[in-house]
């Protein structure tokens, strides 16, 4: 059984093992044993008790109950942008006329933005090729729904997420070749990862003033927007959410950020309390995302369940161990996915 938890300092070679198998362009984990150490020491001090910190990197691993290996990570950045700039690029348009000679042209621009300074993101979302089944994926993703109804008041109001832009098969995306490379004098894996630890050369080297998007070769104009085909179901799964596309872009790889307020997320919104009880379930019944309310023991993983009563919800023995609860035990639950309408 899967099981997703704070990550440990024991899990510090699970999560360098990860970074090895990210790839190009996944700016948020890369295979580099600094950045792998920061991400390390900033969660953990994250996944400590006591007063509710400003800024917060609240990292998760998602483990196999039954053999102690880590298959995937995720977190939730309580707010970007407040000691480090946060920057997107906000498509728009702008309109050029005149009237003696008739011409009326709309033209399409990217402005450099803080936007969304504040916002908390859902971040770091990676799972292992070999962990690449079932509903893993989508375990991985949503449990951070589940710890963000249980603790609201860690995170703002609003929510995003980046995701990672169309790249081409040698992972260099069209939009960094269109625009960046010119503005960076740098590669765009060496630009990637320089963003990852200091974001001050952003603003030092990016244009301050609109860009006309018709002036862009038409591949890099083609790319923006787009996702990553490997992060295309990442999206249509916080898509189904509730998170919307709403015209900011990647400044590096031109990929779509999605953003949403936290009471219009579907499995906050829908999930509730319940008390545990010990019960057999139909193996073939609907899925539900089943968390603990814990904070630095959350817990949260797959299983069917039995409604007993309004305020009881019957459990397998193997998902109550994997929750670190007993019966009577309090825990949040919420179907896994939507209801579609006929």
């Amino acid at each position: 059984m899967m099981a997703v938890r704070p990550i440990r300092a024991e899990d510090h070679p699970s999560l360098r093992e990860l970074a090895r198998k990210t790839g190009k362009g996944f700016t948020s984990l890369q295979d580099d044993d600094t950045q792998v150490a920061r991400k390390m020491e900033a969660a953990l001090e994250a996944w400590k008790e006591g007063e509710v910190p400003d800024e917060a990197f609240y990292l998760f691993v998602m483990e196999d109950t039954a053999t102690g290996k880590v298959e995937g990570i995720c977190a939730v950045e309580a707010a970007v942008g407040v000691s480090e700039p946060w920057y997107n690029y906000h498509m728009g348009t702008l309109l050029h006329s005149s009237r003696e000679l008739g011409v009326r042209n709309l033209v399409n621009t990217l402005t450099l933005s803080n936007d969304h300074t504040g916002y908390s993101e859902l971040c770091t979302l990676f799972l292992a090729p070999e962990g690449r089944y079932g509903k893993n994926g989508a375990l991985l993703s949503k449990s951070r729904f589940l710890f963000m109804a249980e603790f609201p008041e860690r995170f703002n109001e609003f929510m995003l997420a980046e995701m990672r832009g169309y790249a081409d098969e040698q992972g260099v995306p069209p939009f960094w070749e269109g625009l960046g490379k010119h503005f960076f004098s740098l590669e765009f894996a060496q630009a990637d990862q320089l963003s990852s630890m200091d974001k001050v050369f952003i603003a030092e080297l990016m244009p301050k003033n609109p860009i006309y998007t018709n002036l862009l070769p038409q591949a890099a104009q083609d790319a923006m927007g787009q996702t990553h085909p490997e992060t295309t179901p990442a999206r249509k799964l916080l898509e189904a959410e509730g998170l919307r596309y709403t015209g900011y872009i990647d400044i590096f790889d031109g990929g779509p950020t999605l953003v949403a307020r936290m009471d219009d997320i579907r499995a906050i919104n829908d999930s509730s309390h319940r008390r545990a009880r010990l019960s057999e379930v139909d193996p073939e019944g609907e899925l539900y995302l089943v968390s603990n309310t814990e904070f630095l023991n959350f817990r949260c993983c797959l299983s069917q369940i039995a409604v007993l009563d309004d305020d009881l919800v019957g459990l397998p023995q193997d998902v109550l161990d994997a929750l670190n609860i007993t019966e009577n035990g309090r825990v949040r639950i919420v179907p896994l996915s939507a209801k579609r309408s006929a």
